[in-house]
């Protein structure tokens, strides 16, 4: 299994580091005709599959990786129109679209961060044993999510610091260190 992102939580659960890794494929491609069978609506500058899923496009997905073969920035086609106006014109049909999981927001991270942190808090004082490390890993059919407590407090943050960890994941990832059963 690869290791997709690391964050770094401080004691109160605020997010003070992040490093991706994750870079959203395209998981299905559809050439449509107008009107297009799905509903897709803006949600924070990016084209989400609102109502009717099929073909591997599912809701949530983001719509428009790429449109025509080109890359799509936000809600903005790569000349600049805005994508839902843009469909909204039938000249421009047949349209072919790439679909995938969007990248997660600024903001989502900072959510998952501190959900995460409430989590291992929680674990560790409902806890019947004495002195209990809390939630130390959730574990999904695609994922797992790893909590691991340092000794000491997070370091200035510098560019030595996002090379050395940058560097360690190279290393924990070819070692096999999370792979399955981890």
């Amino acid at each position: 299994m690869a290791i997709f992102s690391v964050y770094v939580v401080n004691k109160a659960g605020g997010l003070i580091h992040w490093l991706d890794s994750y870079a959203p494929r395209a998981e299905a491609e559809k050439t449509s005709s107008h009107p297009l069978d799905l509903l897709l609506k803006l949600h924070d500058e990016r084209v989400l599959a609102a109502f009717g899923q099929h073909d591997s496009i599912w809701v949530g997905h983001s719509g428009g990786h790429q449109w025509h073969g080109r890359e799509r920035n936000g809600k903005f086609t790569a000349d600049g129109k805005e994508v839902l106006g843009y469909l909204s014109n039938p000249a421009n049909y047949p349209v072919s679209i790439r679909f995938g999981r969007p990248r997660l927001t600024s903001n989502e991270k900072l959510m998952l961060a501190s959900m995460f942190h409430s989590l291992f808090a929680i674990g560790s004082q409902l806890s019947p044993e004495q002195g209990s490390s809390g939630t130390e890993m959730l574990e999904t059919d695609s994922c797992k999510l790893h909590c691991f407590q340092t000794l000491t407090e997070m370091p200035i943050r510098c560019e030595l610091f996002d090379q050395n960890l940058e560097l360690a994941l190279e290393v924990a990832e070819k070692a096999g260190t999370f792979g399955p059963g981890s």
